[in-house]
């Protein structure tokens, strides 16, 4: 009778657990079907974006270039820029310049790495002249604001701005004076057609990255990676999906100056109006260990430099490298850190 009894109250128990273990391999499976379908909408978005975008470029004979720093710079730094200042609104931005150094390493090292092994990149000859070195003084005035009071100050929050001012000045005078002929087929496609393109485009991608990221978080947890992992190869990754999905799709087009200029330009805006807006709002925190990122993110701007100086192209052989410097800061990281 004991025995039973035992059995009896034990029943519900394996029954609960039973049913507990079905709905966490249901949760996952529908993790993993959010995943396929935030990769989706990037892959779709991005396809759209970078249509729209080199139309828009083409239909007012603007270079590709200048839309690639410019439209499609901005629109894919969207969520390090949505992330930073709502965390500054909520006067907590601690983790500004950690996810905007972060990403900006992932641009250079990684998503120019992965683009130019698929398809070489072709550089214009005032990217390695202009942008690139402007790129790397943006660099070098972010790591002596943060090294003088380890805090980016309201001040120093407008000397950034100010040098975003300069930055979109240059653009618009390149933009006049490089302005180029329209070709016939852009005639035929309507302006609110390639803002639409745009605007969806860029709305599919930060929704995809978001959904993603979201989706690949919550699988990683549940095959117990520790946050530190997570936060340092998934989340970091996510935040920079929209810019490598983006540049992979422009250079497969034949968009190459989309590709680079969106890079250079993501990395130049998500200090000078990330971080310069965030501190606009409160005194960003710059921590010690970050003068060592930063010096990596000035290392990997020198070797995209070297690597397109001579040839004014980034070749496989200069991916590859830059994956290979990825890998060893990605060790750092995690081993040394």
């Amino acid at each position: 009778m004991k025995q039973k009894m035992d059995y009896g109250t034990g029943c519900p128990i394996i029954i609960t657990l039973s049913i507990l273990r079905r709905r966490k391999k249901v949760d996952i499976l529908l993790q993993f079907l959010l995943l396929v379908i935030g990769f989706v909408m990037l892959v779709k978005g991005a396809d759209w974006f970078v249509d729209g975008a080199a139309g828009i470029a083409e239909k007012f004979g603007i270079p590709q270039l200048v839309i690639g720093l410019t439209i499609v710079a901005m629109g894919t730094s969207a969520p390090e820029a949505a992330v930073s200042i709502t965390a500054a609104l909520k006067k907590n931005a601690d983790i500004t310049i950690g996810n905007v150094v972060g990403s900006n390493i992932l641009n250079v090292l990684v998503i120019l790495g992965v683009t130019s092994v698929i398809v070489a990149i072709a550089v214009a000859d005032s990217t390695v002249k202009y942008e690139i070195p402007y790129m790397l003084f943006v660099f070098v005035l972010l790591l002596v604001f943060g090294i003088t009071g380890n805090v980016i100050s309201f001040i120093e929050g407008v000397a950034l701005w100010i040098a975003f001012i300069i930055y979109l000045t240059y653009l618009f005078i390149m933009a006049k004076k490089n302005k180029e002929e329209q070709p016939e087929d852009e005639k035929k496609r309507p302006i609110w057609l390639l803002i639409l393109l745009v605007i969806i485009g860029v709305v599919l991608i930060v929704k995809g990255s978001d959904i993603a990221v979201a989706a690949a978080t919550k699988i990683a947890l549940a095959a117990h990676l520790s946050e530190r992992f997570i936060g340092l190869t998934i989340v970091a990754l996510g935040t920079s999906l929209p810019e490598l999905v983006t540049s992979v799709t422009a250079a497969k087009k034949g968009k190459a100056d989309i590709a680079i200029g969106n890079i250079v330009g993501s990395n130049i805006f998500n200090i000078l109006f990330v971080v310069g807006t965030t501190a606009l709002i409160t005194p960003v925190p710059f921590a010690s260990n970050f003068i060592i990122d930063m010096s990596i993110s000035i290392a990997a701007g020198v070797l995209l430099w070297a690597c397109v100086f001579r040839k004014h192209k980034l070749t496989r052989a200069g991916g590859a490298a830059m994956l290979a410097g990825y890998v060893g800061y990605f060790i750092y990281l995690v081993v040394l850190r």
